[in-house]
């Protein structure tokens, strides 16, 4: 679990009142606050990838949140989106939720609860975004496209499911347990079934190409990494 500490949010809003009082207290407690003013550079800045979590607000100059948020995730950036806003009609959330936001907190609200929603968020990556990319390897979620090396693969339905949650828990280690869970809901039609098809993934994505990207880690499990 990572520690307030060590915890790096960008912070995108216009209202200089609002970001100084935001910024200051989770500075007080602990966590490293960057801040753009306006949509442009907030985007900008978010392509770093760098941050754990991304505070965003929707009505921006030169870009609103939405935009920036949808444009992420196609980007394949899947740092946490918390979307700070006055806008609270069941319609809002959704659009936020629809174009990858992770959480949703209406103005105005207790710093508290932005502090507590942060850490939480800070612990894990989105499952939002819409592109996986490694070395040559891209994923593409929405539209169950994969390629490497500029050359398209295609996948049967079973090696797509272990593609799609290695590439979401990329670099870490995945159990099998996991991905059997994933395909047969914890219940295999045998016991080398999980085996035959990560021998078929690879097949794909590894066999003919010069560096593996698959690799069984000894007692733990499967991961796609370099």
């Amino acid at each position: 679990m990572k520690s307030t500490a060590n915890i790096m949010v960008l912070l995108v809003e216009d209202n200089m009142d609002i970001a100084g009082t935001i910024s200051d207290y989770l500075t007080i407690e602990g966590i490293e606050c960057d801040h753009a003013f306006d949509g442009e550079t907030g985007f900008q800045r978010a392509l770093t990838g760098e941050y754990d979590v991304i505070l965003l607000d929707i009505m921006l100059p030169f870009r609103d949140g939405i935009s920036i948020c949808n444009a992420l995730r196609n980007e394949g950036i899947d740092t946490p989106v918390l979307m700070l806003t006055a806008r609270d009609t069941l319609a809002d959330k959704l659009e936020g939720f629809g174009a990858g936001a992770d959480d949703y907190l209406v103005k105005p609200f207790a710093l508290e609860e932005l502090l507590m929603r942060t850490r939480v968020l800070s612990r894990r990556r989105s499952g939002e975004i819409r592109r996986f990319s490694l070395g040559d390897l891209i994923v593409d979620f929405e539209n169950r496209h994969v390629a490497r090396s500029g050359q398209a693969i295609s996948l049967s339905p079973t090696s797509w499911t272990i593609l799609e949650v290695l590439a979401q828990n990329s670099p870490h280690v995945v159990t099998r347990s996991r991905l059997s869970m994933a395909l047969w809901q914890g219940d295999p039609p045998d016991t080398n079934a999980l085996k035959t098809h990560l021998y078929k993934l690879r097949m794909r994505i590894d066999k003919p190409f010069n560096q593996n990207l698959i690799h069984t880690i000894a007692g733990q499990g499967v991961a796609l990494r370099e």
